[in-house]
């Protein structure tokens, strides 16, 4: 990848080339990716309770049970058999295959190791409402916007193996209740291999098929739309059980 200069990442200068594209891809990630979040800070700085990372288990299980679903509207866009393919194995990593539990099951050794009932989780009853709207948003997006941009929306990815390492090595550290089981952290552990794999995939496609500087602005919106997916997340989780603002029908965690 080039150097990353001014001129490519002002917003009101047309994208020229591939290289061009990425940069500004890249610095939407240093800038922009949910690991910079406060939230984040607090969770893999030990700075939160048991519920509190309760809480923010049982949210993202939605996301990730929701992901594969994703995928699967991804797929449906494409006539390509050979992009099918590909894709294919996101669904297989988070579903599960013979012989192969997924990553929606490895979350629920998480939120079990947390004490949360499994049947309560797969429900998602508890979760924020903006986990909900931002989750499905996410879907509808990859459905309605054209097949560039929902691969770009992957694209996330590319900064995800930094956040699963802090993830792995600061609640390990902080969190006596996940200490003496190392085992739940499996599906981050399982990630640092699998997210590197798609985000070059990802990268490679856009970078061949976004051809002019309006496709290459599209796809760094949709990278853009992505952050945002992510971050009010953490946004809603931070206000519920941080700020102590949890809205009506949501999780409640024991001792509130």
């Amino acid at each position: 990848m080039t150097r990353m200069t001014a001129f490519s990442l002002n917003p009101e200068v047309p994208l020229e080339s591939a290289d061009a594209m990425e940069e500004r891809l890249r610095y939407i990630g240093a800038t922009r990716y949910h690991n910079l979040h406060p939230f984040h800070g607090l969770l893999h700085g030990g700075k939160l309770n048991k519920g509190q990372v309760q809480a923010w288990a049982l949210n993202r299980y939605y996301y990730q049970c929701i992901i594969p679903i994703k995928d699967a509207v991804v797929m449906s866009r494409f006539s390509d058999r050979a992009i099918r393919l590909e894709w294919r194995h996101r669904i297989e990593d988070h579903d599960g295959e013979k012989g192969d539990e997924g990553g929606i099951a490895r979350w629920l050794r998480l939120t079990d190791g947390l004490g949360l009932d499994r049947a309560y989780v797969k429900s998602t009853e508890g979760i924020l409402p903006a986990t909900r709207f931002a989750v499905e948003a996410y879907v509808h997006f990859v459905r309605d916007r054209s097949p560039l941009e929902a691969i770009a929306s992957s694209l996330t990815e590319l900064f995800a193996p930094g956040i699963h390492q802090e993830r792995i090595t600061g609640m390990l550290e902080h969190y006596d209740f996940i200490k003496d089981r190392p085992e739940v952290m499996a599906y981050f552990r399982r990630r640092l291999d699998q997210a590197p794999r798609d985000a070059n995939f990802a990268l490679d496609y856009v970078r061949r098929n976004a051809t002019t500087p309006a496709e290459r602005e599209a796809v760094c919106n949709a990278l853009l739309f992505k952050t945002n997916v992510l971050w009010v997340q953490l946004d809603a989780l931070h206000h519920a059980y941080v700020d102590g603002q949890i809205p009506p029908g949501a999780f409640v965690p024991e001792g509130r």
